[in-house]
């Protein structure tokens, strides 16, 4: 069975009068699952369109850093 494992994206997001970086972790199966969420998080909070959204990097997150 799949572990769940936790995931910090860092990215930026690029719209015409709103430009911001963020650095956000989530819970996913795979570093695919992450974008994806991350995806879904920014569209529904931000009102942010995928093309708008640029991913700079995924990285796992050891277990003794989870809080």
């Amino acid at each position: 069975m799949s572990e769940i494992k936790i995931y910090r994206v860092i990215g930026k997001i690029v719209k015409p009068n709103f430009k911001t970086t963020f650095k956000k972790e989530v819970r996913a199966l795979k570093p695919e699952h992450a974008i994806e969420e991350i995806y879904k998080l920014l569209g529904s909070k931000h009102r942010v369109k995928r093309f708008q959204i640029k991913i700079e990097n995924v990285e796992e997150m050891p277990s003794e850093e989870e809080t």
